[in-house]
């Protein structure tokens, strides 16, 4: 391997930007105190290096690497949504009040992703959807790459037959037979602030599947827009309108290089509990939180859990004007260059807190340890949901055993002689 050193407790800025440049640049690195030991910082590349079966790779119990081996369970668009539908489907056929549908076979609680199909393999059941509602707009993603690379939006299926080998069989396949594609509906009623649409890009990091224990990170923050959101079609190609991605984005005439077309999370809290109400808004944050922990919950039984991993995932959620919540992706390896001051501090942080929980201390990591550290490490991460902890409670029991009961399922908050009542699933 090709191993940069660096050291966990920074001591300058210097320091911190070498080490920065170094995740985007080299794509991993070692953090270490000493010689003694090693903390890798990988690629997602690499990590299928050291875990395949033709390398013979083997970690001692003092290494430690920042990806799960099969992480693009998660990760993958594609696979993600084939995670999730398998979910569903597994505790509809519990009972389990969490698949409860409505009367017209929507999911109550586990509508999170908007309906997604795979190409080429169901383009069938894709034209079936869509002439359903011709009117619709869909959005069409390759599955293997990031940063709004070969996204495009389509409302008609003669946009789509350009890709088709023989458009007369309605058979879809792709310029590349190798590469797959998501198509999903477009959400396109966002909620809008100033005019233009933005998400959330939130850090969440997993220190261990089985059992499963998350972390959210309180400081993250909103992408957005450089040009107004219209639902025109005649804007459909217009990429500054409907993508978020700082990639697309900072390429754009109205980009400011000061803020970057960002907002902190506390902001947007700031904004909706002036403008929708403080109740509206934490039920708004408890079903994100609720999102993640149900996505995490789906891959977890196909995840490889391997003692030397832990994993920080970038989410990234859409707020509709309704105030509903969807899951759009995860990122195995979110972003940690920084476009303006504050975004440096934020990732600087976000490295710190992930490496003091990930390596409490600053100690010899150790694989074998239980992987709950003590909250005075935590840093700006706070425990989303610790299913040992959840199960010692009887709270997991408790939510199954309430159906039609969407406090507690859901994840709002209620309210009960006043006082808030805790979320059951965490």
């Amino acid at each position: 391997f090709r191993i940069m050193a660096g050291k966990v407790k920074w001591v300058t800025d210097i320091e911190k930007s070498v080490l920065i440049n170094n995740f985007e640049k080299r794509g991993w690195i070692q953090v270490a105190e000493n010689e003694d030991w090693n903390f890798y910082w990988m690629s997602v590349q690499t990590i299928r290096n050291v875990f395949s079966v033709e390398t013979g790779y083997r970690l001692s119990d003092d290494q430690i690497v920042n990806h799960f081996p099969n992480h693009y369970e998660l990760t993958r668009k594609d696979l993600m949504v084939k995670n999730i539908k398998r979910y569903r489907k597994e505790l509809e056929k519990e009972g389990s009040p969490l698949a409860e549908k409505d009367e017209n076979g929507k999911y109550i609680y586990l509508d999170f992703v908007p309906v997604t199909f795979m190409l080429p393999a169901d383009y069938n059941l894709f034209v079936e959807e869509f002439r359903k509602n011709p009117s619709s707009t869909w959005i069409m993603k390759p599955c293997g790459k990031a940063q709004g690379k070969g996204i495009f939006l389509i409302n008609k299926l003669s946009q789509i037959k350009k890709w088709s080998r023989d458009s007369k069989t309605s058979s879809f396949v792709s310029q590349s037979s190798k590469e797959a594609y998501v198509i999903s509906l477009y959400i396109n009623n966002p909620l809008l602030i100033g005019g233009k649409k933005f998400d959330l890009r939130l850090y969440v990091l997993v220190s261990t599947y089985r059992p499963l224990r998350c972390y959210m990170y309180k400081l993250g923050f909103c992408r957005f827009c450089t040009v107004k959101y219209t639902p025109s079609t005649s804007e459909l190609d217009n990429m500054f309108v409907h993508l978020t991605n700082v990639a697309i984005q900072k390429h754009g005439d109205d980009y400011n290089h000061i803020h970057g077309g960002k907002w902190t999370v506390s902001n947007l809290r700031l904004y909706l509990e002036s403008t929708r109400g403080k109740e509206v808004t934490n039920k708004l944050f408890d079903e994100i939180h609720w999102i993640i922990v149900q996505s995490l919950k789906a891959v977890a039984p196909v995840m490889n859990n391997d003692k030397h991993c832990f994993e920080c995932y970038g989410y990234d959620i859409i707020i509709d004007d309704k105030l509903k919540p969807w899951l759009i992706e995860v990122n195995a390896s979110p972003s940690l260059t920084s476009s303006t001051a504050n975004d440096r501090i934020l990732k600087y942080n976000l490295i710190n807190d992930t490496l003091n929980i990930a390596v409490p201390n600053g100690e010899i990591p150790d694989c074998k340890w239980n992987k709950s550290p003590p909250k005075e490490v935590l840093g700006n991460y706070e425990v989303l949901y610790d299913e040992e902890m959840a199960q010692s409670d009887g709270t997991d029991r408790d939510l199954r055993g309430r159906p039609g009961q969407p406090t507690g399922v859901k994840g709002s908050r209620a309210r009960d002689s006043g006082k808030p009542v805790l979320t059951t699933w965490k």
